[in-house]
């Protein structure tokens, strides 16, 4: 309701300069305008406004370094000014008499100084008599795996794993999503939900899609539930199975002289994620919390030669086919939050990987390949201050660390940390 005040009052006020303008029958010229504020009133109770930006400033180890965390310097850069996200969110919502959710719409928009984008526009219906399922439709986040569905404003690393970054870009896809979510009960239903979806498969990346074949993702979950005195614990398996029309025929992929070769027959060009996931909070006194959260994904990727990014095109050369890179990859994300001297400070800890091609590593990666097969570990050290409910200090130092091939530009680590300082404002 607080969200929803200026709103109200703009309306009050509009409203008392009609009734102050109006001649004649004063108590009906009353009644009729009161109807109409009521009305309105009415509306805009089911109306919620919400938002965040993230101004920052980043100090990089050397000039010029490609980053997952705000994107890559300019050359002879080290250090920016950024706004990260500036988003605004429009919720609609409509509950039943017994208070139970009946309809949701959501909007969101990201604006920053390099243009206004589209985030989250989605609605979703609720089947009311048993109160178990939902259908959600149209742009959301994709229900695979944890960092993927916890929201920039929510979570306490900057930003999210490189391997979450490269595979499944802004998080969301254009499909429709049936979920298993019991309310009202107080039995092992109240701590399960089940999603399935079906997507196109390009997210963002694209403006429409780019082939029939969709993504189909499911997740498993086990909502926050207490283990003993102390534990609360949560957690999910999820999975994505998809792939992307391969008009060449043809595919590369990594043979036992571990190198590219080409094979045939390959109509379907594969996309297929499996993962797990769980999250276990201690609490300790005064309110404070210790927190572990660990994640791993495995899977084949189908992509280009050069990256192994999610395509937003079909690969083609000048109009004609080309085959896909399929490659196997796992990936993982580690967490350890801890409160100390009380709840508004946190210290952070976050260590994650990402291995492109399971079949190459180290001297194995030569000039015969591409720089997308590397891998990468990051170890990330923060702190958070949470000064209010609207305002957020984030302290960050990240070290990525590449691992040594044959290839000149990775012979040895590069010198690529990166310090941030963010502050949060939210309402």
């Amino acid at each position: 309701m607080k969200k929803n005040l200026l709103g109200m009052l703009l309306i009050a006020c509009c409203s008392f300069e009609v009734f102050s303008q109006e001649k004649g029958a004063l108590m009906t010229a009353d009644t009729t305008n009161m109807k109409m504020l009521f009305s309105k009133l009415k509306k805009i109770e089911y109306v919620g406004f919400s938002g965040y930006m993230q101004p920052q400033f980043q100090i990089a180890q050397t000039p010029g370094i490609k980053s997952f965390n705000g994107g890559n310097f300019p050359t002879n850069i080290n250090n920016r000014f950024m706004l990260r996200r500036g988003r605004l969110r429009i919720d609609f919502a409509r509950y039943t008499k017994d208070n139970m959710p009946k309809v949701n719409l959501v909007f969101q928009f990201d604006g920053t100084e390099r243009g206004f984008f589209i985030r989250d526009f989605w609605g979703r219906v609720y089947e009311n008599k048993l109160n178990y399922f939902s259908l959600t439709t149209g742009m959301f986040a994709r229900p695979m795996g944890y960092e993927i569905n916890l929201g920039s404003s929510d979570r306490e690393s900057l930003e999210r794993g490189r391997m979450s970054q490269i595979l499944m870009k802004t998080e969301r896809d254009l499909g429709a999503m049936v979920s298993f979510e019991p309310k009202g009960t107080t039995d092992w239903r109240n701590h399960v939900k089940f999603d399935f979806g079906v997507f196109n498969g390009t997210g963002l990346t694209a403006t429409t899609d780019i082939d029939s074949h969709k993504d189909l993702i499911s997740r498993l979950s086990l909502k926050s539930t207490k283990i003993g005195n102390n534990l609360i614990l949560s957690g999910s398996i999820s999975g994505l199975f998809g792939g992307f029309s391969n008009r060449s025929q043809q595919a590369y992929q990594v043979s036992s002289n571990k190198e590219f070769e080409l094979g045939s027959a390959i109509k379907v060009a594969p996309r297929q994620y499996r993962g797990a996931d769980f999250q276990l909070k201690i609490p300790n006194r005064n309110k404070m919390f210790t927190e572990i959260r660990a994640e791993y994904i495995v899977g084949r990727q189908s992509s280009s030669e050069n990256t192994t990014e999610t395509p937003a095109t079909l690969p083609n050369l000048n109009g004609i086919p080309t085959p896909f890179y399929i490659r196997k990859f796992d990936g993982a994300y580690f967490y350890f939050l801890q409160n100390f001297i009380n709840p508004k400070n946190q210290f952070v800890a976050k260590y994650d990987w990402y291995d492109p091609n399971k079949m190459l590593s180290g001297d194995e990666i030569t000039d015969k390949v591409s720089l997308a097969e590397i891998k990468f570990n990051t170890l990330g050290l923060g702190y958070i201050r949470y000064a209010n409910e609207n305002l957020k200090f984030v302290f960050y130092y990240e070290m990525p660390k590449n691992e040594t091939t044959q290839k000149k530009e990775y012979t040895s680590d590069l010198k690529d940390n990166l310090f941030t300082c963010r502050v949060q404002y939210r309402f």
